[in-house]
């Protein structure tokens, strides 16, 4: 069933970015739909809600993979996408963030991107649109962290460091609330 979900995302991403100027725009109206339409369905198809947007999210990412933009600001876009989607439906906002940066996360590392720079943009993105739609930034900020870093565990090898490193290292994010989020999912082990 995710697969079905991950691949019906790619294509639609695909599609929608195949041959316009402003592929950025497409990828966030794009990941809305998709995330509005399973949602709607989950209930009938057995899948929980941040398991049905990390697949939504894994598939923009991969589909958006061969236009040649930029890993931050498609995962950006994605999350924007995610939290508008979510937002639309009446779902938890926070739940969705968690989702969509574990999908972006995890699409990243299967076409070989930079997954630091992913989480960053993901959770850059998650602030952003979270306080376009009135939740709670510093919540959807954690939420983003935890959701990049589960994803990097799920990666294996030195990805849970490389996504840790990059958002410390991230100037355009809020740094406390960073480090507060990884250091709650450092003590939940």
């Amino acid at each position: 069933m995710l697969d079905r979900i991950i691949n019906e995302a790619t294509g639609a991403v695909k599609a929608a970015v195949t041959g316009v100027d402003d592929i950025l725009s497409a990828v966030t109206s794009t990941v809305k739909n998709q995330v509005v339409n399973v949602l709607q369905g989950a209930g009938e198809v057995g899948t929980t809600a941040v398991e049905a947007v990390a697949s939504v999210a894994a598939g923009a990412v991969k589909g958006v993979g061969t236009v040649g933009t930029s890993v931050t600001d498609t995962a950006a876009n994605t999350m924007s996408g995610v939290v508008n989607g979510v937002s639309q439906v009446g779902g938890d906002v926070i739940d969705g963030v968690r989702g969509g940066a574990q999908g972006v996360v995890s699409g990243v590392a299967e076409t070989g991107g930079d997954i630091g720079m992913a989480a960053v943009g993901a959770v850059r993105g998650a602030i952003k649109a979270a306080g376009d739609v009135g939740a709670d930034t510093s919540e959807a900020a954690k939420a983003a962290v935890g959701g990049a870093l589960d994803a990097a565990t799920s990666v294996g090898g030195d990805a849970a460091n490389t996504v840790r490193d990059a958002l410390l290292g991230a100037a355009e994010l809020p740094h406390d609330v960073v480090e507060s989020a990884i250091k709650g999912k450092q003590d939940d082990k």
